[in-house]
């Protein structure tokens, strides 16, 4: 592994991705003062904004009991397996039931249960505990997986501030909902597959109880010869399987089966939650008046570019931290079907530039542009519009840009 790729401990040695005219900072750069201060700002107005939800009861707890949210889809499907009723959590109206007894009061709306069966290991524990309390265990409890990822990404305790501030959190912590996670398992299956590849393969397996996160991961492993970290994948995926047929009955997946057909009828052809909450280019072309068959082709081609554009940089000499990143990117422009909380996903790439710009100097204008990005998921709920998506795509262009600077400086270290 090159200095270029990973350490920004000897960032000062290590030559720049773009050469020396290309970088607005030097080798071994710090975030300036500003960027911490914006952080810090950002974290106290998580915190204010949480507290005065709690106390208005529009968060977490109200006047008439729990507030629904999407949390309570997991609670829900939880109770009825452990009922011995596994496959009735993809049954919307036995499963609308549940959330009803769960805050205990009718509430409008359906929070649908779509995660395959093995999910449902990780629902009966939290169902076990009332409904609150479930709720606070689960957001706080995967948020240290999602700090400790950045930080080890980033490579220095400044990650753990970046990672708190990233306005994605807030909109996670909301809604109850599962990016601590997924960003968890895919900045830490991007940051163990070059250190430890069988762990890598563990998390990349665990991270199949959202698949559609992780549809271009095969297409790198396999273009960038990462055999282990595939082949580990593979068998945590198939065992995981096997547990949760043996554990619910085929039942289960026969109803997880059907309800994604329903699901997919539901919030992508009948927009059930509103187009612009969707952060993808299916999302956008919806937003913007497009048919449904217009939408599917302009998300096809999207797909179609993004593993393209990965399995020729997986399979280049270009340094391993950009790989990651474009990945991690990829990943979210890959799906149709991407949420603003399943957007604290995006600090895994923005990590891992973050850690190449202290290493390497920051690229002219790098840093305001990823200050945009993270605007624009701040600004999402005061605009009715898939601006997430934007930010998707402007973390994209940054990525690109670094990897033209490295094709285009001979001097560069090679992955």
């Amino acid at each position: 592994m090159s200095v270029y790729q990973i350490s920004s401990a000897r960032g000062a040695n290590a030559p720049s991705a773009g050469g020396a005219s290309a970088a607005a900072g030097p080798a071994g750069a710090t975030l300036p003062r500003i960027v911490e201060s914006i952080c810090f700002a950002l974290i106290v107005s998580h915190v204010v904004f949480l507290l005065a939800s709690l106390v208005k009861g529009d968060w977490l707890i109200g006047a008439d009991g729990g507030v629904a949210s999407d949390f309570v889809n997991v609670w829900a499907a939880g109770k009825l397996a452990l009922a011995g009723h596994a496959a009735a959590a993809y049954d919307w109206a036995t499963h609308k039931a549940a959330e009803v007894s769960a805050v205990g009061h009718p509430f409008d709306g359906y929070f649908g249960w779509h995660y395959p069966p093995p999910f449902l290991f990780v629902a009966i524990p939290l169902a076990l505990i009332p409904y609150a309390v479930a709720y606070v265990v689960w957001v706080f409890g995967t948020l240290p997986a999602y700090l400790v990822t950045i930080r080890a990404i980033v490579g220095d305790r400044i990650g753990y501030l970046l990672a708190a501030a990233f306005p994605a959190v807030l909109a996670n912590c909301v809604v109850g909902q599962n990016g601590f996670l997924s960003a968890g398992l895919i900045g830490g299956t991007l940051y163990l597959i070059e250190r430890r590849p069988i762990l890598a393969g563990v998390l990349l397996g665990l991270l199949t109880y959202k698949p559609h996160l992780g549809l271009l991961f095969p297409i790198a492993l396999i273009a960038g010869r990462y055999w282990r970290t595939f082949f580990t994948a593979a068998l945590v995926a198939a065992l995981m399987a096997a547990a949760s047929w043996a554990a619910f009955g085929a039942e289960a997946w026969q109803a997880f089966a059907a309800g994604i057909g329903k699901s997919s009828q539901a919030f992508l052809s009948n927009g059930a939650a509103d187009w612009a909450k969707l952060q993808t280019a299916f999302g956008l072309a919806r937003t913007l008046g497009g048919s449904e068959t217009l939408a599917w082709s302009v998300q096809g081609g999207v797909v179609i570019a993004a593993a393209a554009a990965i399995a020729a940089l997986w399979a280049s000499r270009a340094p391993y931290a950009l790989k990651a990143a474009a990945l991690g990117t990829g990943a979210m422009l890959a799906t149709p079907y991407l949420y603003t909380y399943d957007l604290v996903a995006l600090a895994v790439p923005l990590a891992f530039l973050i850690r190449l710009g202290r290493a390497q100097g920051f690229l002219a204008n790098e840093l305001s542009f990823i200050g945009f990005a993270c605007l624009l998921i701040v600004i999402f709920p005061f605009v009715k519009a898939p601006v997430g998506f934007a930010a998707v795509l402007i973390v994209a262009a940054l990525i690109g840009r670094r990897v033209l600077a490295f094709k285009r400086a001979p001097q560069s270290v090679a992955a």
